[in-house]
């Protein structure tokens, strides 16, 4: 009788569910998206499919699928399936998921993969308690976070995985999703409502499912389809201000009015996109690049700021993150612009593209496994730390291109002083960059 109230229990809260749980995805093929790890023949596909996958990390912003993934691989494979959050789990929780692993592996001859989420949250006494199991292969580990691994899952943990990277779903990926949700939902909605969902969503699936399925709701009330205004509502933002051509217009103006050196309109463009819903971290992705593209040596600083500000969206979160937004506008817009790096990157790709051979010299091959110095790997190689100026004139790159010039540094801010130093250290062999300081004509910048 219990087991039977459980089971009703369980298919009434299942209906309640959220639409993104309740669409959750239970084969490989009902996964939207991320086609570069999942579609046929990828690697991580063919690893789950032969339930031969090791210890992995799977890391990606939040509505990506890192966890739908972990439950579908849950149902793939013939291992024992446990999960722990690195936020709630302690040291002693860890400690019984590795006994009864080591208890099913000898006695059932099973083994146990681990879904660790939050894994950029794991403490050092848990990793302590662990690694042993990870490393002698008692348990596969599959972790999740949002959190670059790099900089924040724990060095021991991830040279023990590989690491996979979810991208944010592009538009066909959440247009496929709303369709999906609409079904399961029994509605219709109208072509700029769907459109505005999309172009709000900023890549996050979930985000999108869960703005449908208040929309639908709200829908249903009035006894209609889905509409802008439900949309409006469920978002909490107007769309009249700000149509699917504005994302488009405003953005361009934003990035032209900060590479013209003009915080105002900076903040004013950055005000407009945040009042009306625009992605933050779309917002952020365009600093990081700008800063780059735009700013470059004449403030190598910018992309820090920049960086700093992106990361302070993921860390902190709207609304408090439209501060950090708006000093990395204000910082950018200020600081002396050059487009030097991207015309660099321009001269320097298309060189790579053309024709010839392109071999590696020999004295920059690589020398250091056996049989290599036959083959003349790194014969005639000067290690630049020897010579007492740290420098030593030889050629770096294939000989059809050995002459050419790609960087030409701009005369603005900090690029002048550093190109200044660049040549007295090198005053005796610099290469003729006749355009010199100040040619940046170059790769016209995007918008």
């Amino acid at each position: 009788m219990t087991d039977l109230f459980a089971a009703a229990a369980a298919e009434r809260q299942s209906e309640r569910a959220p639409l993104a749980d309740r669409l959750r995805p239970i084969r490989l093929d009902d996964i939207v998206g991320q086609d570069h790890l999942l579609a046929p023949g990828r690697p991580l596909r063919a690893l789950i499919e032969s339930d031969t996958l090791g210890s992995i990390i799977l890391w990606g912003p939040p509505g990506t699928g890192k966890t739908t993934l972990a439950r579908v691989i849950a149902r793939t494979t013939k291992r024992w399936f446990d999960q722990l959050s690195a936020v709630s789990a302690s040291v002693k929780d860890v400690r019984e998921v590795l006994a009864a692993a080591e208890s099913r592996l000898g006695q059932h001859d099973q083994g146990t993969i681990l879904f660790l989420d939050e894994v950029h949250r794991f403490s050092k006494s848990q990793q302590d308690a662990l690694l042993p199991g990870v490393e002698s292969g008692l348990i596969t580990l599959i972790g999740a976070t949002t959190e670059n691994p790099h900089f924040e899952v724990n060095a021991a943990l991830r040279s023990r995985s590989t690491l996979f990277r979810l991208e944010l779903l592009d538009e066909a990926a959440l247009r496929a999703l709303t369709d999906k949700g609409l079904d399961a939902e029994g509605a219709e909605a109208d072509a700029e409502a769907i459109q505005l969902l999309i172009d709000r969503g900023g890549g996050d699936g979930r985000q999108v499912l869960t703005a449908l399925g208040v929309a639908a709701a709200l829908a249903r009330s009035d006894d209609a389809p889905v509409t802008v205004d439900h949309v409006e509502a469920a978002l909490g933002t107007k769309a009249i201000r700000y149509g699917r051509d504005d994302h488009y217009d405003v953005i361009s103006a934003f990035i032209k009015s900060i590479r013209g050196s003009d915080p105002d309109a900076g903040l004013y463009w950055l005000a407009r996109m945040l009042d009306a819903g625009e992605s933050a971290r779309f917002i952020a992705r365009r600093l990081v690049i700008l800063a780059s593209e735009d700013v470059g040596m004449a403030d190598p600083m910018s992309l820090i700021v920049a960086d700093a500000a992106a990361r302070a969206v993921e860390f902190v979160g709207l609304p408090e993150a439209q501060l950090n937004l708006a000093q990395a506008v204000v910082h950018l817009a200020t600081a002396p612009k050059s487009n030097s790096v991207t015309s660099a990157l321009g001269r320097a790709k298309s060189a790579a593209q053309q024709g010839g051979t392109g071999e590696v010299p020999m004295h920059l091959r690589d020398a250091h496994y056996k049989g290599a110095a036959g083959l003349g790997h790194g014969q005639g190689y000067r290690y630049p730390h020897d010579d007492p100026d740290g420098w030593v004139d030889q050629n770096h790159r294939p000989i059809e291109v050995a002459e050419d010039v790609y960087y030409r540094p701009s005369s603005h801010g900090a690029e002048p002083a550093r190109w200044e130093r660049w040549m007295h250290d090198r005053s005796t062999t610099t290469p003729d960059r006749t355009a010199g300081p100040g040619d940046t004509t170059d790769g016209e910048a995007s918008s």
